[in-house]
């Protein structure tokens, strides 16, 4: 059984304040639309806290701090890889939002996420995220299902 394997490497982050508020983006990019939580990729010899604090900058204009870990979501994608999202959540921030090219940041209450159209998976990731029992989704795609997703890219 082979140990290595193709890995893409990820980051998410919740951001929350005082009045049970988050942080959410609506994506612009065909390939992962709706509400998430903004996050991206991890660099090359980069730490993950170190990525996802430049991730969050660079998509909100807020500086994050006090990060703590609250799960793993993964999945294989099209290409063969796995697809691995180290999740954050923090209620420490500062600056000034803005929107960036990835989408437009603003906050919500809480209660209300399920109310809006969500990216794909973000409902179970959220479950994890929020959970003090959960620490890992695992998206299990079947071959029909990477065949309509190949067909939507």
């Amino acid at each position: 059984m082979a140990q290595k394997e193709m890995t893409i490497l990820t980051n998410i982050c919740m951001i929350y304040d005082k009045n049970d508020r988050i942080l959410v983006q609506d994506r612009k990019k065909k390939n992962w639309p709706g509400l998430t939580f903004p996050g991206g990729h991890i660099e090359k010899n980069e730490s993950f806290v170190e990525s996802t604090i430049r991730e969050i900058y660079e998509e909100t204009g807020l500086t994050i701090s006090s990060l703590k870990l609250c799960g793993i979501t993964q999945w294989t994608n099209l290409c063969g890889c796995r697809y691995i999202v180290i999740c954050y959540k923090t209620n420490k921030f500062k600056g000034e939002l803005k929107d960036s090219n990835e989408g437009h940041v603003f906050w919500i209450d809480k209660k209300d996420l399920f109310k809006y159209k969500l990216s794909e998976d973000l409902k179970e990731m959220f479950e994890v995220m929020d959970s003090e029992t959960l620490s890992e989704f695992y998206s299990l795609r079947d071959d029909k299902e990477r065949e309509i997703l190949r067909k939507l890219l």
